[in-house]
């Protein structure tokens, strides 16, 4: 008698991927439903299909379940579940990716659509948010990426957006972006010895970021900006360029007299062994 044969035979994914897109934020057959965002609007979706693709979902819809450990929990098994610190359409693409594996993704949402993906534990949807970022990578979004990618440890990103930046520095000390950076990931930045700008414009990048940073912290200049001034090359100035810091240093007291100083003995050295 022969042997039985066997074979796992897979249908047109497309028709499948197509199929399951039809019930995102589709309420009927739903069993679960969203409140997301300042909007309010509502999410619908399928318990199943989040718990099985999301371990975070999971832990979530588990509240208020039969036989579930958590028993002080109010919400009903069906929610609403209130998201109020994400963006409808943010959350919308999170969902498309988990019935479908795959999401429409443009440079507006982008960054926030990575930090969900970091929340929720999804590795395969941070690997295309990094992607698409890497692909349009632009002078405004670059400092938002580079703190993104600091922040959440993706140390492939962040070497590409210090790339990006060192080709372009001029224009990106301009976006509002690099008035945003956090002073390590400011500090970081300065290390590179392969920024396209020269170094009294950097000063004075440092210095706008800075006075930015205290309005927001409210704290003095000097204090916010302690750890990035000290990555300033200051004897790479000019004397006649660090003159005119000295001047300007007066009025904030951005870089202690001390470097200052020492950028003077630099210079007088260097003339005396000229």
């Amino acid at each position: 008698m022969a042997e039985p044969c066997s074979a796992r035979l897979q249908g047109e994914a497309a028709a499948f991927t197509a199929a399951l897109r039809t019930l995102v934020n589709n309420p009927q057959f739903s069993d679960v439903m969203f409140v997301v965002g300042q909007e309010q609007q509502k999410v619908f979706a399928h318990r199943c299909v989040l718990a099985c693709r999301c371990q975070a979902f999971r832990g979530m819809l588990s509240q208020g379940l039969t036989g579930s450990k958590d028993t002080t929990s109010n919400i009903p098994p069906q929610g609403p579940f209130i998201l109020g610190n994400v963006q409808p359409e943010v959350f919308l693409a999170v969902i498309e990716f988990l019935y479908t594996n795959s999401i429409n993704l443009n440079s507006q949402i982008v960054l926030e659509v990575l930090t969900s993906s970091v929340e929720y534990g999804l590795q395969d949807l941070c690997k295309l948010c990094v992607k698409f970022i890497k692909d349009t990578l632009s002078v405004e979004q670059v400092c938002e990426a580079l703190q993104a990618a600091v922040t959440y440890g993706l140390a492939d990103l962040q070497q590409h957006c210090l790339a990006f930046i060192e080709g372009c520095t001029a224009e990106v000390v301009r976006t509002r972006g690099f008035h945003e950076l956090s002073d390590t990931v400011l500090a970081q930045v300065l290390r590179s010895d392969r920024l396209a700008v020269d170094e009294l414009d950097l000063v004075q990048a440092v210095r706008e970021w800075a006075h930015v940073s205290s309005a927001v912290l409210e704290r003095p200049v000097p204090e916010v900006a302690a750890l990035p001034v000290r990555e300033l090359r200051l004897p790479l100035l000019a004397p006649s360029e660090l003159a005119t810091l000295e001047s300007h240093n007066q009025r904030d007291l951005l870089i202690p007299v001390e470097s200052i100083a020492a950028a003077w003995r630099s210079h007088a050295l260097k003339k005396v062994s000229g």
